[in-house]
């Protein structure tokens, strides 16, 4: 092997570095942007020719092996046999995992953001993703989930205990999109008590199995967990979904992708016994309300534009008052000048690559063939902004469609599209509020999707109605960043096609787990407990 030393890693099952069936490579983002042409050959050539000289090149970041059937089968099965141990560990060493894995997250900040800007994540955003760890494994988080997992009460001679038990083993499966933050999540479903199987992207996978084998294997060494309860495998998604599902001895599936296909894997899972953890597509709608800070209102509405709206919990569609809808896209449309292409590893970049934009031409077309008014974008662009044919960058778009009630007749308002392509709603002026404000509250609550929510307002009584009456979403915002993260609220989760039949705000250490009753009495006639004395 040539001289540069090289990220390299192996399967990791039951605490062991274990051989694969060949190798996928990670080359950096920015060389694809730089020399596409040389970027596919170095990969070819290595997954061909592991011995090549070519890993030395600086464009190799680093290189992951492939699982096939067997080491897939293999990781199951250690995680079944180290679960009921580490569930058997008391609760206290189990949570002080949270807070071992925040320490160290932090501790190697910079080589975690690394890693994500050489797979194509703008380092601005990859340090949003990081602020997302840290919260979900904040004290104020830590502290919240360590109440909800065991309780205990005293009443009439008895010692009750309210508590949630870990399932077993549990399965994931994260995005190509965010591989290593949603791998992330499964620290909480260890700190249950599960056994955790994780599968690395094989586009993507450097930094899941970076964090699963360098940062959480040894963290689960320092609490004494069994080999086994992490396993962490690089390789085909449908090949280990499939063997999931037939499996046994897996519990839980833990599934972020498209509603689609998820809705269709949900029912997959519930058919052969296993329960279906879904994170899936999010369409989230922000409000604005007459009277809002319509300056920071444009400031979260352009949110939806960063990592070129390949991001599900960014805002997908803005619903304005139409007294205030000339003055809120002027904004829109002064703010969105900040959002620009570039290399990852660049401070200021906040557009990603859009390699397969196709159907963002088409959508946009469709809308404007609705009547939709084009507000500004709708090309490619070069990497330094060029308005370009050929670019791989996509503007950040912005359509006006006039009108409520037909508003979700245009794809771009009704369905999540995963471009910077953002629809701004105005409905016709109505002489009566109350009216406008329940037609508001029913967009919202009338959206197939349930993952974000926001309102920009300054009225308390616009506030109460949608707090008390907007059922849609795991997480309602108000007057607030629509995509920041904060302690004790969950980052995740949603109903409808955002988290299937099962949907609702996903806390993973809850999700993974289920509630028990104990009693512990001393002293209890049983016939008068049940008959009294």
């Amino acid at each position: 092997m040539p001289e540069k030393e090289l990220r390299s890693y192996k399967l990791y099952i039951a605490g062991k570095d274990v051989e694969g069936d060949g190798w996928v490579y990670t080359v950096s983002a920015r060389s694809l942007l730089e020399d596409v042409f040389t970027s596919i050959s170095l990969k070819r050539e290595l997954e061909q020719n592991p011995d090549s000289e070519a890993a030395g090149h600086p464009y190799v970041v680093g290189r992951c092996a492939i699982a096939g059937d067997t080491s897939i089968d293999l990781a199951t099965e250690a995680a079944a046999a180290a679960a009921g141990t580490w569930a058997e560990v008391p609760l206290e060493r189990r949570m002080r995992l949270g807070t071992l894995f925040r320490e160290e997250l932090i501790r190697r900040e910079q080589e975690f953001l690394d890693i994500l800007v050489a797979e194509a994540h703008p380092l601005r955003l990859a340090r949003w993703e990081l602020s997302c760890m840290k919260q979900i494994y904040s004290e104020e988080s830590l502290y919240w989930y360590r109440q909800r997992m065991h309780t205990e009460f005293e009443h009439q001679g008895r010692r009750l205990i309210v508590r949630r038990q870990p399932d077993g083993v549990v399965a994931f499966n994260p995005p190509q999109n965010a591989p290593a933050p949603s791998a992330a999540l499964a620290v909480l479903a260890l700190m249950a008590g599960n056994a955790v199987v994780m599968r690395a992207p094989r586009s993507i996978a450097l930094s899941t199995m970076w964090l699963m084998r360098d940062v959480v294997g040894p963290l689960l060494e320092e609490v004494g967990a069994p080999p086994g309860v992490l396993n962490a495998v690089c390789s085909n998604p449908k090949q280990t979904l499939d063997r999931w599902v037939a499996s046994p001895l897996v519990n839980d599936i833990f599934y972020i992708g498209g509603s689609e296909e998820g809705l269709r894997f949900q029912a997959s899972c519930v058919a052969n016994g296993k329960k279906p953890i879904l994170e899936l597509a999010g369409n989230d709608t922000i409000v604005i309300w007459k009277g809002a800070d319509l300056k920071r209102a444009a400031e979260a509405i352009c949110e939806s534009f960063y990592g070129s709206g390949q991001i599900c919990m960014v805002p997908n569609c803005v619903l304005v008052h139409p007294e205030v809808a000339e003055e809120l896209i002027a904004e829109v449309t002064e703010r969105i000048k900040l959002v620009r292409p570039g290399y990852p590893e660049d401070e200021d970049v906040l557009l990603s690559p859009v390699r397969r934009s196709e159907k963002f031409f088409a959508l946009l077309q469709q809308s404007l063939d609705r009547g939709g008014e084009l507000i500004c974008g709708g090309q490619r662009t070069e990497v330094d902004g060029t308005v370009s044919e050929t670019g791989v960058f996509l503007q950040p778009t912005v359509v006006r469609v006039n009108g409520l009630p037909g508003a979700r007749t245009h794809d771009i308002v009704r369905s999540e599209t995963f471009f910077p392509l953002l629809p701004i709603v105005v409905p016709e002026r109505c002489d009566d509020d109350d009216e406008l404000l329940n037609s508001f509250i029913d967009f919202v609550n009338t959206n197939e999707y349930g993952l974000r929510n926001s309102l920009w307002v300054k009225s308390a009584r616009v506030i109460n109605a949608f707090v008390q009456r907007v059922v849609n979403g795991g997480l309602l915002k108000i007057n607030d960043s629509h995509i920041g993260f904060l302690p004790y609220l969950p980052s995740h989760g949603g109903t409808g096609l955002t988290g299937g039949v099962y949907g609702e705000a996903n806390y993973p250490i809850l999700k993974t787990s289920h509630i028990q009753g104990v009693s512990i009495a001393h002293d209890i006639s049983p016939h008068e407990a049940v008959f009294g004395p």
